[in-house]
């Protein structure tokens, strides 16, 4: 009778990974892109470009389809993941190294009728960081390529809970040495061979730290400086993908968007080349989580810091049906990707349709991994329940606040986004856009006149929400 119950329960440890391991802390590994857009994936519907490793996160876990950023830049978004707050609570409303209301007298926005929103550069060391909730937790913390969260040395990822820093600088781009070739010149990664490409360096250097960390419990943090201009590949890809666009037929499209254009048609090679050179890079990583024998044991995740870039520096790649796209409110500017896997842990293969943003990861990892979750003065909350299917998330209002013009041709505003509803406000019109985003996703039908009550209830909880967090307005520029 004994020696049946033994084989029973052997079986179910067998058939549910997760209950054999429950007592082990899990790995976690987040792969963070930058200016990665929802279609940029080949499983997202994108024909021109290749990413067979994302592909294969998204077949055998769980993707989600309405997954947006805290901003339509970088730095507030990467910000709101290692805090759980908006960045109008911490005033890091702005990429880092944007010039401040009273710098604008030589910049671009000097004419503007606004002067942006004050905003702070730095992500402040008095904030607790998804990494020093794990480095508390008794993980050994890692993080590899673009930080951009500090405009000094404090403010880097060694005095912000990580114990290994490979490449992360107050730089948001390889502005230095070869860029995204070696020499780097880069103050936090040592150069390598002459011409070696830096996303595989970061892959590279991320495998390293799997395999010397394999027994203990460990956090990684993989953010990738593409595929951000400038835009470099290898000649290999940009051949093979000038070849594909040949063979597509493909050319440049573009539709009017405001005072710039917007591209509508994938077709630019290099960077193709340096989606797919982004892509193979992760595989190695996915390689070596199977080769340590850790899938059971790491949960990993992939994000985008905003959406595609379509109106400005190249104008790379379209977020079609989505509108427009980095810099700006619009779907294209904040709705990125969202992928999460942990074989024997996860549902495999499904989608979520539920609205998430990047608040949300700091409290569904802690709480995933089993040393926290939700904190009261944050926003995010945890989508454990949700991904595991057990309940639905509670409605709720997401909120964005971008007092900003953006390099890329956004202007200042705030949105609200309730239900299927959408609305944004624009400070320098004052006008309102309303949106039905099931039915539009593409922003074309603008029913504030025909819905003029919604509109207003829809504002007015907008302005209660900025009055609450204290947010930061643009003024007048006299």
């Amino acid at each position: 009778m004994y020696k049946n119950l033994i084989i029973c329960f052997s079986l179910i440890l067998t058939t549910f990974p997760s209950l054999a391991q429950q007592t082990e802390k899990p790995n976690v590994i987040f792969i963070l892109a930058d200016d990665f857009g929802w279609m940029d994936m080949s499983n997202a519907g994108s024909q021109f470009y290749e990413t067979p490793n994302l592909d294969r996160l998204a077949k055998s876990g769980v993707k989600f389809t309405q997954a947006y950023t805290a901003s339509p830049v970088c730095s507030p978004t990467r910000a709101s993941i290692m805090t759980g707050k908006y960045p109008s609570k911490t005033y890091n409303t702005d990429w880092f190294g944007a010039p401040q209301p009273d710098e604008i007298s030589g910049h671009w926005t000097r004419d503007k009728p606004l002067k942006p929103a004050h905003y702070e550069p730095n992500m402040a060391l008095e904030e607790t960081t998804l990494a020093e909730e794990f480095l508390q937790a008794g993980y050994r913390t890692f993080f590899a390529g673009k930080w951009h969260l500090g405009e000094s040395e404090e403010f880097w990822p060694e005095n912000q809970g990580f114990e290994i820093n490979k490449g992360g600088t107050s730089k948001g781009a390889p502005s230095t040495g070869n860029k995204y070739f070696s020499p780097y010149n880069n103050p936090r990664l040592e150069d390598g061979p002459q011409g070696e490409y830096l996303p595989y360096r970061l892959g590279e250097e991320t495998v390293k730290f799997i395999r010397a960390h394999r027994k203990e419990p460990f956090f990684a943090f993989l953010s990738f400086y593409a595929v951000h201009t400038p835009l470099m590949t290898t000649p290999e890809l940009e051949e093979k993908y000038l070849e594909k666009r040949a063979k597509m037929g493909l050319e440049d499209h573009f539709e009017p968007e405001w005072d710039t254009k917007s591209r509508t048609t994938q077709a630019h090679a290099i960077y193709a080349g340096m989606v797919e050179a982004m892509d193979q890079a992760i595989g190695k990583v996915l390689d070596e989580v199977h080769a340590q024998g850790l899938q059971n044991n790491t949960l990993i995740i992939f994000f985008s810091d905003n959406g595609g870039l379509t109106t400005a520096e190249g104008s790379p790649t379209s977020n079609l049906p989505l509108r427009a796209g980095k810099g700006w409110l619009y779907e294209g500017g904040i709705r990125v990707p969202l992928l999460m896997n942990w074989a024997g842990n996860l549902q495999e293969g499904i989608e979520i349709q539920t609205p998430v943003i990047s608040m949300d990861l700091k409290p569904t990892i802690l709480e995933m991994a089993g040393i926290g979750g939700e904190a009261e003065d944050e926003d995010g909350k945890s989508l454990k329940n949700l991904i595991t299917g057990s309940e639905d998330l509670e409605n709720r209002s997401l909120f964005w606040h971008y007092p900003h013009y953006g390099n890329q041709g956004g202007n200042p505003g705030s949105v609200i986004r309730k239900g299927d509803w959408k609305l944004i406000y624009f400070f320098e019109s004052k006008q309102v856009e309303l949106y039905h985003i099931k039915d539009d996703i593409s922003e074309k039908k603008n029913l504030a006149s025909q819905k003029p009550q919604l509109a207003a209830d829809l504002r007015s909880e907008l302005f209660e929400w900025l009055i609450s967090t204290k947010a930061a307005f643009p003024r007048p520029n006299r």
